[in-house]
C-alpha cells in the first residue's frame, strides 16, 4: 500500500515558507500566526513527516493538559476529520486515549503534553517538539527541553499568538535576529484567512478589543486581557524596579511560601527597609517534601526573619495526623498564617503593594513573568472573564506574592492594634 505523506493535507499558502524551511533541515522555527490560521494543524502534519522519516517521541506541548486534549487530541478541521486522523491508520500500532499517545508502527510516538507540571518533562528524549500557544506556557518548559535538542539534532517550532510583551515577544525578538531560526508574523492582514465580517462578529459577541488586536492582527503592544498585575508590572519595568536587587545583610530575610499539595511549591525571598520591599530571590519546585525546602533555606546564605504561609498550612494530614504547620516547626521553619482571605481581597492586597516592590531581574525573573501574566479566566463561549483567577503556571508564584501581601497587612495591623493610643485618639509613632 503506497500512502502519500502528507496525508490528505496540503500547506495553505502561506504556510509554506515555515514548510519549506523545515523540509530543508532547519531546527528551530517561531511562527506567530493570527487565531484559525491553521497552526497547530500544519505542525501536526510536519510532525507525521518527522516520525515516518526518524523513529523518535514527538511531543506536542500545550500550556495546559486539558487543553492540549480539547485542541489536538479531540480537534477537528471543519469538515469534521480528526486532528490526529492525519496519521495515517495503516501506519499506527496503538492509540492510549488516556496518555494522548499514537505509537507507529516503526517505533515513532507522538504524544500530546501539558506543561502546567513541567517537572514532568524531565527524563524524556524528543528528537521534535511543538510548542503550541508558547507565549502563554510556563518558560521553564523550553529552558528543560532546550539541551535535549541540542544534543539529539531535534527541532522545536514555537507557534502561538501575541500575549503582550512577554518571554513570546522575546523569543521572536531573538529568532529574528539569529540566522538559524525561522520567523514569521501573520495578521489577518497578510494571510485574509478570516474575514472582517467574522472579526465584526467576534467583537459584537463580546470580545474584547485587546484580545482581538492580540488573536488577530498579532499586536504585542496589546495590553494582556485580564491580567491582574499586568499595568503594575509595567510601571515597575519603566520606573527601574525590575533591575539588580542585591541582598543587603544588614537586613533580614522574610519568605512568603505557596505551599503545594503534590504541586509546586513556591517561595519569595523579601527584604523590607523603610516604604521599600526588595523581592531578592525565589525558588519553585514540586514533588518535594518540606524537608527540601528547609534545605534551601539552609543553603542560603541569608538571615532569616519572618516566614509566611497560607491558612491551610494548619490542616491536619490525614496520613500522619499532624498539620505541615508542626512539620515545618520540627524543621526550624516558625511560620506566621495569613487570615483566610477571599482571593479578591489578596489581590487587592498585591495591587497595593506592588508600587513599592523592587525586583531581582535575574533571580526573580520567572516570579517576574508570572505577575505579569496572571489574569482573570476567559469563558470562551460566553465571551465573558470570570470572577476567578485562570489556574495555570502563573497561579503558585503569584499565591505567594498574595500571601506576602497579605502577610505584611496583616503584621501592620497587628502592630497599630498594639501601639498605645494616644488621647487624641491618634496611634503613636512607629518606633
Amino acid at each position: 500500500m503506497k500512502i502519500r505523506i502528507p496525508y490528505d493535507w496540503k500547506p495553505r499558502h502561506y504556510q509554506l515558507p515555515l514548510w519549506k524551511f523545515l523540509e530543508d533541515g532547519g531546527k528551530r522555527a517561531v511562527a506567530v500566526w493570527h487565531r484559525r490560521a491553521g497552526k497547530d494543524l500544519a505542525s501536526i502534519n510536519w510532525c507525521v513527516v518527522s516520525a515516518l522519516k526518524r523513529p523518535g517521541l514527538y511531543w506536542h506541548l500545550f500550556p495546559t493538559y486539558n487543553q492540549g486534549r480539547k485542541i489536538a487530541w479531540d480537534g477537528m478541521t471543519r469538515d469534521g476529520r480528526k486532528f490526529i486522523d492525519h496519521f495515517p491508520e495503516p501506519l499506527v500500532e496503538s492509540k492510549n486515549n488516556t496518555e494522548m499517545r499514537l505509537t507507529l508502527k516503526n517505533g515513532s510516538i507522538y504524544q500530546v503534553v501539558g506543561t502546567d507540571n513541567v517537572d514532568r518533562l524531565i527524563g524524556a528524549n524528543p528528537v521534535g517538539v511543538i510548542f503550541s500557544e508558547y507565549s502563554v506556557q510556563d518558560p521553564r518548559a523550553w529552558e528543560y527541553i532546550r539541551p535535549i535538542l541540542a544534543e539529539n539534532d531535534g527541532w522545536a517550532v514555537f507557534i502561538y499568538t501575541a500575549r503582550g510583551r512577554n518571554h513570546g515577544y522575546d523569543l521572536l525578538d531573538m529568532s529574528r535576529k539569529n540566522e538559524k531560526w525561522f520567523s514569521q508574523v501573520l495578521s489577518i492582514e497578510d494571510t485574509k484567512a478570516v474575514s472582517l465580517d467574522a472579526i465584526e462578529d467576534e467583537r459584537e459577541s463580546g470580545m474584547p478589543e485587546e484580545m482581538i488586536q492580540q488573536e488577530f492582527y498579532c499586536s504585542f503592544d496589546a495590553p494582556l486581557v485580564g491580567s491582574y498585575y499586568g499595568n503594575l508590572m509595567a510601571k515597575a519595568l519603566a520606573d527601574q524596579r525590575i533591575t539588580k536587587v542585591p541582598y543587603d545583610p544588614l537586613l533580614d530575610v522574610h519568605t512568603s511560601w505557596d505551599l503545594g499539595m503534590g504541586d509546586s511549591t513556591s517561595i519569595i525571598f523579601f527584604q523590607h527597609h523603610y516604604n521599600e520591599i526588595r523581592i531578592i530571590d525565589y525558588y519553585e519546585n514540586s514533588g518535594e517534601g518540606l524537608a527540601h525546602y528547609a534545605k534551601i533555606l539552609r543553603e542560603k546564605d541569608y538571615v532569616y526573619g519572618d516566614h509566611i504561609a497560607p491558612h491551610d498550612i494548619k490542616v491536619r494530614e490525614m496520613s500522619t495526623g499532624r498539620s505541615r504547620l508542626e512539620s515545618a516547626r520540627e524543621l526550624g521553619i516558625r511560620f506566621r498564617v495569613t487570615p483566610n482571605l477571599r482571593i479578591d481581597d489578596g489581590i487587592e492586597a498585591a495591587r497595593t503593594i506592588l508600587p513599592r516592590c523592587y525586583f531581582d531581574e535575574d533571580k526573580c525573573s520567572l516570579l517576574i513573568e508570572a505577575l505579569r501574566q496572571y489574569r482573570k479566566d476567559f469563558d470562551e463561549k460566553n465571551k465573558t472573564f470570570k470572577d476567578k483567577p485562570l489556574h495555570d503556571w502563573t497561579s503558585h508564584a503569584c499565591d505567594a506574592f498574595r500571601y506576602l501581601a497579605l502577610g505584611m497587612r496583616n503584621k501592620q495591623d497587628q502592630r497599630m492594634k498594639d501601639l498605645p493610643r494616644l488621647a487624641d485618639g491618634d496611634y503613636s509613632i512607629l518606633a
